[in-house]
């Protein structure tokens, strides 16, 4: 553990003060905070009116930049009775005191239990979860998954295994895989959910082209690592859903899967997901259909596994547009009564809004027309399904109208691409001439998600407003056996000759969203480019990754921009109220926390990752500064 100066003067003067304070520690037991994934805090110590006294408090560095390459860092820490859990870029798990950033241990699978696969997804890793069986000094346990394909069980006081879970407290995931996918891209990526003694995990997987590991959302027996039940997210033939996967276009699919997360209603025992896209993200004329339960909300027994229902929110994907986060578990207001719901943010820029036991829109879901494909073989859905509300929180088309205006060379530039390539609304499919895709692969909302205020039943949501351009390349004869007719050229952002999107901004949005009238609230840029700024335009926002909070003070918290700035907006109004530099990007959701009386807000800084800005190994804590 390395510390700045600034950082240990910190860590001098703030512990100093909070030793007078008195006050009960609050913590942040999951990466959504409550199980539904709310992402909400009563915490209000800090508030509208003191956050620009803000500062850090602590810093703790990884040390994984010595002598190896930058990896991000997307793990939301969790915080349990004044101790603090992390994953870092290295898929090393920590623990840590919450309130001065004091390494406790540390566990590290790569090094100390090596493993013959590699991390699927560039080996990200959003963070872990966190058991106990109730007892005062019983069991508690970190369950963490590594997108390698294993799940560890690790004592939460000491670090170790625990050796009554699978096999000395490794269960390696893989071991249900046929051998023909067996040595393939597999493993978790996301924390685990956990409901009573049940741990409960989705999956990273291959999106093709070419064939994949399943999909499939797993439970196991959380003391001993047996497997509780499997749910099958591409239904065998004879199952509920077999009919949207023509002939035998079931075999061997990757993709449709919880790659981003679960909630859990744990009251009602059910499990909520939302499910990928099928593989091959980009070409679906191998499984023509509607593809169940790909790009589907589903709602699962937690007991069993069992479907309880499902919402497909976009049919016959061929944008890679992933339901890419768990829904959020949220109350609503209808007709004057309170109604348990579950709102799904998407990739499309949309928020489907369901009633939570029936699965039953509660704004009315529209099935549109939408443009076909004339690839050979391709059969692209002729329609898909629009909520009526709330309406879209990014742009839905593409063309001159909304080009780029942050300068004339720039509009001059896009322009001139534009021209070459299709574009016009959103669901245009993909093309052999390159076709704008909006939104971009990125979204709309990403795996970041959203966070929800049960006191004004506002959900806050950051989204991009980045085209890409996709273009299908048919594959070489000898390669068609096995990757299909069609690959593409790359994952191509339309940019301007500079690098700047070639849309109109705002690039990077957050949005309120008030779900009682299914209205926008307010919606403003996130994130800055200086160099724009200081040429005087106004701020574009920027590419975002990395979610928001929402506490009772008032605040929306919320890091995940280029400009490498964490930012407090007023929940109420969107204006912003405080930003402070990190000292690299924070593409991460943030937690907050209260120990010895002291609220933190806590976000990792490991820069690097899809926004290619520099890295970072640190988790930076704040707190409020003495006037």
């Amino acid at each position: 553990m390395r510390m700045t100066l600034a950082v240990l003067v910190c860590l001098i003067t703030i512990p100093a003060m909070a030793s007078s304070q008195s006050g009960p520690t609050v913590d942040w037991p999951r990466v959504g905070n409550d199980p539904g994934n709310m992402r909400y805090s009563s915490l209000n110590q800090i508030h509208r009116g003191n956050v620009r006294r803000m500062k850090p408090a602590w810093t703790y560095h990884t040390g994984e930049l010595r002598g190896r390459t930058g990896k991000t860092i997307e793990c939301t820490p969790i915080v349990v009775d004044g101790v603090m859990y992390v994953t870092t870029g290295y898929l090393r798990a920590v623990a840590l005191d919450a309130a001065t950033g004091r390494e406790r241990w540390q566990f590290d699978p790569l090094r100390d239990h090596p493993f013959e696969h590699q991390p699927a997804s560039g080996g990200v890793n959003r963070g872990c979860a966190y058991w106990s069986d109730g007892r005062p000094g019983g069991a508690r346990r970190i369950l963490h998954g590594t997108s390698d394909g294993r799940l560890f069980s690790i004592d939460a006081a000491t670090g170790r295994l625990d050796p009554a879970f699978a096999r000395g407290g490794v269960l390696n995931l893989r071991e249900r895989l046929g051998p023909k996918v067996a040595r393939l891209g597999y493993g978790p990526t996301s924390a685990p959910a956990i409901w009573k003694d049940t741990v409960i995990v989705g999956l990273s997987c291959g999106e093709g082209p070419g064939i994949a590991a399943p999909g499939d959302i797993l439970a196991f027996d959380v003391r001993t690592g047996a497997r509780a039940w499997v749910f099958q997210t591409v239904p065998s033939p004879g199952a509920f859903g077999s009919e949207t996967w023509r002939g035998e276009s079931w075999k061997d699919r990757g993709g449709a899967n919880a790659w981003g997360g679960l909630s859990v209603d744990v009251d009602c025992g059910m499990v909520f997901a939302g499910l990928g896209s099928a593989a091959f993200d980009f070409y679906g004329g191998d499984r023509p259909g509607a593809n169940l339960f790909a790009n589907c909300t589903v709602a699962l027994d937690a007991r069993t596994g069992q479907r309880l229902w499902h919402f497909q929110t976009l049919h016959h994907d061929l944008w890679d547009h992933d339901l890419p986060v768990y829904p959020n578990l949220v109350a609503v207001r209808r007709d004057g009564k309170k109604v348990d719901a579950v709102a799904q943010v998407t990739k499309t820029g949309y928020v489907f809004l369901f009633d939570r036991k029936t699965g039953k829109p509660l704004f009315d879901v529209e099935e549109r027309p939408v443009p076909a494909s004339d690839i050979p073989g391709e059969e692209a859905s002729p329609t898909q399904p629009i909520p009526v509300k709330p309406p879209p929180f990014v742009a839905q088309s593409l063309d001159e109208s909304n080009l780029t205006n942050i300068g004339e060379a720039n509009r001059a530039s896009a322009l001139a691409q534009l021209r070459k390539i299709r574009s016009g609304p959103a669901f245009n499919p993909p093309s052999r001439q390159g076709t704008v895709v909006i939104p971009g692969f990125h979204g709309g909302a990403n795996w970041s998600g959203a966070s929800f205020d049960p006191t004004t039943g506002r959900l806050y949501v950051n989204a991009n407003n980045v085209p890409n351009i996709l273009t299908l390349i048919p594959s070489r004869e000898s390669d068609r056996p096995t990757l299909g007719p069609y690959g593409h050229a790359g994952y191509v952002k339309f940019l301007d000759h500079e690098g700047y999107p070639a849309i109109r901004p705002p690039w990077g949005v957050l949005t309120a969203i008030d779900l009682n009238r299914g209205e926008i609230a307010w919606q403003v840029p996130l994130g800055e480019h200086p160099e724009l700024s200081s040429r005087g335009i106004p701020r574009t926002g920027t590419e975002t990754f990395g979610g928001s909070i929402v506490t009772a003070g008032g605040l929306v918290f919320i890091a995940g921009t280029k400009d490498e700035r964490i930012h407090a907006f007023d929940k109420q109004t969107g204006e912003l109220l405080w930003e402070h530099p990190l000292p690299a990007g924070g593409y991460a959701t943030p937690a907050t926390y209260q120990v010895d009386g002291r609220q933190f807000v806590v976000i990792a800084a490991g820069g690097a990752g899809k926004l290619q800005t520099r890295a970072g190994d640190a988790f930076v804590a704040f707190c409020l500064a003495d006037e």
